[in-house]
């Protein structure tokens, strides 16, 4: 090990590199990092560095709770632990490079709290029934200045600007830099837009295997939020940043194909696969308890809901824009499912261990795919209404052990609290706990982090 820490400090002076970031994503999606000092990479890197387990339950607001007794033992170790494979050079801080730091118990046994170390164990249960899992991401982001008092306001305020791009749409040339920058990354960026709302965007990534695919979306996500800050402005990856503009979602694009690569979602006549369908009925089957996963915060709710183009009930369809699953037309090794419930603040690594647990539960207990939804699905009584607020899908994953088996008790248990949290500290502060409006509230405790 020191002489692999000797090498790759050498080679990365080479390179002018002279501070690795040592980054990863707490259970609530937030990038916790060290930096490192490349001179001192074979000391530093031997055993660590080590980081205290209070931050998987350190609250946005800075409080520390207690879960699987992180605290009440103590507030011990984890030992982190680099992927060297994943070191990406920063263009806009040139000298500093990312790099993915997984972690470890102090007895280098994995840590089941962490969301990359869980994401791990759900592919390797696919791997032992010989299949890979692929996935795509696609998110959308609001680019908004900040205010004299602090506070948030959209770039732009002109509609009707979806799918443009050039000077009407990024008059300070942010989203063009911002752009040059991810490319510069080779994390697999390879296309961009303006979207429906205004100051709204989307960058598209390339597919791939699951877990590379989550390292690099959050890296996506990390580098976007530093990139704009560095420009004096802000982006947020919020659900629901403005009450009177569409949310941003994070839809996950998801097959799997043998250990060769070849895709099984289809039965070789044009028709979706035994898989694939069994793939279905898990997603379906364990949405309510999914939703907590891919749509974490109160604010998110306030995007899904009917005539909203997000998703509203547990239901799929064949290129159908109003399911929660929709099953675009390509087929062949194109052929995959397309997870459209997720929000833009929700932690990667959880999005995508998630929607695969639970495309595996149906995979293991070989569920029936129900019936695909036709038209517009909002009314379609036939499949379940999804929760309404977090703390009705919160309840719901607490029921759900079928997810808890396929991911892990620790990580569940802990996300549990946090998120139990706060719900509570939200209905303290808002009178009106159904409103659909954006409180000050939510700006306070989201903005800044997502």
């Amino acid at each position: 090990m020191s002489h692999d820490l000797i090498a790759l400090r050498d080679s990365l002076q080479d390179q002018g590199i002279d501070v690795l970031r040592f980054i990863y994503a707490d259970v609530l999606g937030i990038a916790r990092s060290k930096d490192v000092l490349v001179s001192q990479l074979d000391k530093a890197a031997h055993n660590g560095p080590a980081f205290c387990q209070g931050v998987w339950v350190t609250t946005t607001g800075g409080d520390v709770l207690d879960a699987v007794n992180i605290a009440s033992d103590g507030l011990q170790d984890l030992i982190s632990s680099i992927e060297p494979d994943t070191i990406t050079p920063l263009p806009f801080e040139p000298g500093v490079a990312y790099v993915i730091a997984d972690a470890l118990n102090p007895d280098r046994s994995p840590n089941l709290i962490s969301p990359r170390t869980v994401l791990k164990k759900v592919i390797d249960d696919y791997n032992t029934l010989g299949l890979q899992p692929v996935v795509g991401p696609e998110l959308e982001f609001y680019i908004a200045n900040i205010k004299e008092d602090g506070g948030y306001e959209r770039s732009l305020t002109r509609t009707g600007r979806v799918y443009t791009t050039g000077t009407l749409v990024d008059p300070d040339g942010t989203f063009l830099h911002l752009m040059r920058m991810l490319d510069q990354m080779n994390i697999g960026v390879f296309a961009g837009n303006h979207e429906f709302s205004p100051s709204q965007y989307e960058i598209n990534l390339w597919h791939s295997n699951a877990l590379d695919a989550a390292d690099r979306t959050f890296f996506f996500k990390t580098a976007i939020k530093d990139v704009v800050a560095q420009e004096g402005q802000h982006a947020t990856f919020l659900g629901k940043p403005w009450s009177d503009e569409g949310g941003s979602g994070f839809h996950l694009h998801f097959s799997v194909t043998d250990m060769d690569g070849v895709n099984k979602m289809h039965d070789g006549t044009g028709q979706l696969s035994e898989v694939a369908r069994h793939m279905i009925a898990g997603v379906t089957a364990n949405a309510n308890a999914l939703t907590a996963l891919t749509n974490p915060t109160v604010n998110a709710f306030k995007r899904l809901g009917p005539d909203t183009l997000a998703p509203f009930r547990a239901n799929w369809g064949y290129d159908n824009r109003s399911c929660m699953v929709r099953i675009p037309p390509e087929r062949g090794q194109g052929t995959r499912l397309e997870v459209r419930v997720g929000d833009g603040a929700a932690n990667p690594y959880l999005v995508i261990a998630g929607v695969l647990a639970a495309a595996l539960d149906g995979i293991k207990r070989k569920l029936d795919c129900p019936d695909d939804a036709v038209g517009m699905a909002y009314d379609n009584e036939s499949a379940p209404e999804l929760p309404a607020t977090l703390g009705a899908a919160l309840d719901a994953l607490e029921a759900n052990a079928h997810l808890h088996d396929q991911m892990s008790k620790e990580l569940v248990e802990v996300f549990l609290v946090m998120k139990r949290d706060e719900v509570a500290r939200y209905e303290a502060a808002v009178k009106d706990h159904s409103t659909r409006d954006v409180t000050q509230w939510e700006i306070d405790e989201y903005f800044a982090d997502y």
